[in-house]
């Protein structure tokens, strides 16, 4: 732990409490040991309904961190949100939820690797517990006030971020996630703002480009060509130049921008990720998700931009 996090945890009466959650596999174990490093008291699977008593107990002399996830015993995603709210309204209490996450594909290969059972699919394929998985910590992830994609760190990666995050001011931890979509199947869940791109050309009627997707080059030239892109592009950079710094003042720690086209494969995958490198490269922690992709099985990787650049 650095003397300056050292400094902030004792100068404060309140008890500093970090709850680590995400998907199975994303590295939620990494993380406890390294908040045990950082100085943090660490207990691991902690059954949600314990930690009022635990917190009722004798005061801790060192900031606290529960790891917490589906292997609870009484863990449910509602439970997670209403222990949240109630932490948050103790003024005795400085609480953040730290989240792992990390793309299905990449938990796939983990999970071979291991050749461990996913605990929500234990007589399935480790898949379909992965989506499940997924799907039940949305409400989670949607709260968390530091996010860290793991899909391509290492396990010195990940220290290093979590050391980088809690010495950070909770004002300078927006975390920006920029997603692609298909309207056919509806606007994503949990969002804050969706852009539809389907006023530009579409690839799909492109034979050359009909295969690929926006994560190739070519098509993200082709939709880059259009004549209402330029503008169009600018104008959107623009704007979140004014709204990302807005949304961080008033202590939002994490944002979710969508793009959306008729398949999810062209134009909103193209536009999200050249907005996701933009984004990058004035200094924001940019990740990138394409939700049909995923869901088509294409394997892509999905970036934690500002932290690996």
């Amino acid at each position: 732990m650095t003397d300056e996090i050292r400094a902030n945890v004792s100068s404060s009466d309140r008890l500093r409490l970090v709850l680590v959650t995400g998907p199975s596999g994303a590295g939620r174990s990494t993380a406890i040991n390294a908040l045990e490093d950082l100085g943090f008291e660490v207990i691991d699977n902690l059954p949600l309904s314990l930690v009022e008593r635990l917190l009722d107990g004798p005061p801790h002399s060192m900031p606290l961190a529960l790891g917490i996830d589906v292997r609870n015993r009484d863990f449910s995603s509602d439970a997670f949100v209403a222990l949240l709210e109630e932490l948050e309204s103790d003024p005795g209490i400085d609480a953040d939820v730290l989240y792992l996450d990390c793309t299905a594909d990449i938990l796939i290969r983990r999970y071979s690797e291991t050749r461990r059972r996913h605990p929500l699919a234990p007589s399935e394929t480790p898949d379909i517990g992965i989506a499940r998985e997924q799907d039940l910590l949305l409400p989670i992830r949607e709260r968390a006030d530091m996010l860290i994609d793991t899909s391509e760190l290492t396990v010195h990666d990940l220290k290093a971020e979590i050391a980088r995050l809690l010495d950070a001011e909770p004002g300078e931890r927006l975390v920006i996630s920029v997603e692609s979509f298909s309207y056919k199947r509806g606007l994503p869940r949990g969002i804050d703002i969706a852009l539809d791109v389907r006023f530009l050309a579409n690839p799909h009627w492109d034979a050359e480009m009909r295969d690929r997707d926006g994560l190739d080059p070519a098509v993200q030239d082709f939709v880059a060509a259009d004549p209402r892109y330029a503008e169009f592009f600018e104008r959107t950079l623009g704007l979140f130049e004014i709204l990302l710094p807005a949304y961080r003042n008033e202590g939002k720690t994490y944002l979710t921008l969508t793009f959306g086209c008729t398949g999810g494969q062209h134009r909103s995958v193209a536009v999200a990720e050249m907005t996701a490198k933009a984004l990058a490269a004035d200094g924001w922690q940019v990740s990138t998700r394409h939700r049909e992709l995923e869901r088509r099985g294409f394997v892509h990787r999905r970036r934690d931009l500002g932290t690996l650049k």
